[in-house]
C-alpha cells in the first residue's frame, strides 16, 4: 500500500473516530438535559428504557473506537492492510469496506465458519 492510501485509511478513520466522540459528547449532553425524575411510573420506565439503548450504543461506540485506535497504530507501524493472520495483503476493497479490518477476506470466513460450527 501506498503512502496517499495509507494517508486516505488514516483520514477515513480519524473521522470516523471524531464521529463517534461527536455522538458521545450529544450523548452525556442529552443525558444531563433529561435526567428528570417523573413522577409517572410509565414515564420513568420509558426514560430510562431510553438511557439504557443510548448507552448500550455508546459503549459499541467505545469498543468500535479502540478498533479504530488500533488500526491507526497499525498505520503508524506499517502493519495496515496486512491480515493478522496469515501476512497477506487484505485488500483495498475490503478496507474501503471495513477499514478495521484484520483478517483478510479468506481467514475472516475460515474464521466465521470455525465459531459457526465450534460456538465462539
Amino acid at each position: 500500500m501506498n503512502k496517499t492510501q495509507l494517508q486516505h485509511f488514516k483520514d477515513i478513520i480519524l473521522s470516523w473516530k471524531q464521529e463517534l466522540a461527536d455522538e458521545a459528547d450529544r450523548t452525556k449532553a442529552h443525558l444531563k438535559e433529561e435526567a428528570n425524575n417523573h413522577a409517572d411510573p410509565n414515564d420513568r420506565a420509558s426514560q430510562e428504557e431510553e438511557f439504557s439503548l443510548e448507552l448500550r450504543t455508546r459503549d459499541r461506540e467505545r469498543k468500535l473506537t479502540k478498533k479504530l485506535n488500533e488500526a491507526l497504530d497499525r498505520i503508524e507501524h506499517e502493519d495496515y492492510g496486512y491480515c493478522s493472520s496469515c501476512g497477506v495483503d487484505i485488500g483495498l476493497r475490503r478496507l474501503e469496506a471495513r477499514a478495521t479490518a484484520t483478517l483478510c477476506i479468506d481467514c475472516k470466513t475460515l474464521d466465521e465458519i470455525k465459531e459457526r460450527s465450534f460456538g465462539g
